[in-house]
């Protein structure tokens, strides 16, 4: 069977439409991945801030080696996780859903693949403070 795929004989962008900086997100979808050596949580999150890219979703891991827990801890913690449920080292994916909080992003290419990377965190009630400060690096 044929299909017609417009657009396909331009080839692939290599990235160029992800987004980087900080944004204000709330977390649209979880699901966890076993992997032998490196689990991690795939997270989904839409932007809700800035303006002119609400409505853009983000899509990263999370890993759930004893090295990287540290950075699933600081995620959890910032977009106001559940503590009792952080206190009992349970991650409930539904429980997830909905949180909001300021996620920093940037790329890395490797092997002429791009992926996103959420380098950072904070939560939803600094979005004014890193908002004005962020936009004042864009500047300068």
């Amino acid at each position: 069977m044929k299909r017609h795929t417009p657009g396909l004989h331009q080839g692939v962008r290599n990235g160029g439409d992800i987004l980087e900086g900080v944004f204000l997100a709330r977390v649209d979808r979880v699901s966890y991945r076993w992997h032998p050596q490196r689990p991690f949580y795939v997270l989904r999150l839409a932007v809700l801030e800035p303006k002119e890219h609400r409505g853009h979703l983000l899509t990263g891991r999370l890993y759930c080696t004893p090295k990287a827990l540290w950075r699933l801890n600081w995620f959890l913690r910032d977009f106001s996780y559940d503590p009792d449920l952080m206190g009992r080292d349970e991650v409930d994916e539904k429980a997830l859903l909905g949180l909001r909080g300021i996620v920093r992003i940037s790329r890395t290419i490797l092997n002429g693949r791009t992926f996103l990377n959420l380098s950072g965190f904070a939560p939803a009630e600094d979005w004014e403070e890193l908002a004005v400060s962020s936009n004042q690096e864009v500047r300068s």
